[in-house]
């Protein structure tokens, strides 16, 4: 099975050599999405919560052109700019992941693109 590029305006494009996600083998796996507002290279305001919250938008702006959904995500990898931000970051994480959640694995991680607090990665079964 050839691997398919995915790209769509319901996720902030991509601003060097990657793709905002890629098909294969029954598998989506996104890039890294920050915080930025699609359409814009604007971080959203409004600290952590604000930021977790637009960048699962952006997962779910991916998972969705590819014909698949949040409920689909089996993995992602989280990185936070400052882990004393886990508990508010995992509040809004849970919202999305309400039943099942997927597997996780969580890094502190300095100097995130963009000043962001939180970079989010999913890989999502292609329905």
């Amino acid at each position: 099975m050839p691997r398919e590029v995915i790209s769509t305006p319901n996720a902030p494009g991509a601003v060097g050599a990657y793709s905002q996600g890629i098909i294969a083998n029954g598998f989506i796996f996104t890039a890294g999405q920050i915080p930025l507002i699609p359409g814009s290279s604007e971080l959203r305001a409004g600290g952590i919560a604000a930021q977790t919250r637009q960048a699962l938008q952006n997962i779910s702006g991916v998972l969705q052109a590819a014909g698949s959904g949040m409920q689909n995500v089996v993995k992602t990898t989280v990185f936070l700019a400052d882990i004393g931000d886990f508990a508010e970051f995992n509040a809004v994480y849970a919202e999305f992941f309400p039943q099942a959640p997927p597997a996780r694995t969580t890094v502190a991680a300095g100097g995130l693109p963009a000043g962001a607090l939180v970079e989010i990665e999913a890989v999502a079964l292609l329905e």
